[in-house]
């Protein structure tokens, strides 16, 4: 299977002090940003070529991993056996297709297709 993280979800608590460690300090671009206040998902990763993320999300929501593979169908029918699906491949209202496990311990790995 060809799979690679896609992003990595991190809690905040001040949107605004995590926004200025990872544009500031590491140098991360601003990829996204979107909500108000406490409530602000900011997508960051390094310049250049989108690769890999991450989005800074308000603390208390649950943990999630953001994979990504060229060839979604092939990778859903290997893993549909071995894991509990809570998404079959769809194509989502903002332009992704993708697919939804559960690991063992209940944390949601998303499958996405690159493009």
């Amino acid at each position: 299977m060809d799979i690679t993280i896609g992003a990595s979800f991190l809690p905040h608590d001040d949107p605004e002090a995590s926004l200025a460690f990872y544009r500031d300090v590491l140098g991360f671009e601003v990829r996204g940003d979107v909500g108000r206040g406490s409530a602000r998902r900011i997508t960051v990763g390094p310049a250049g070529p989108a690769g890999t993320s991450v989005v800074l999300r308000p603390a208390g929501e649950d943990p999630e991993l953001l994979l990504a593979t060229p060839d979604l169908d092939a990778v859903f029918e290997r893993l549909q056996d071995r894991a509990e699906v809570i998404q079959e491949p769809i194509e989502q209202p903002y332009g992704m297709r993708d697919c939804a496990f559960l690991d063992p311990a209940g944390n949601v790995i998303r499958v996405q297709e690159l493009r």
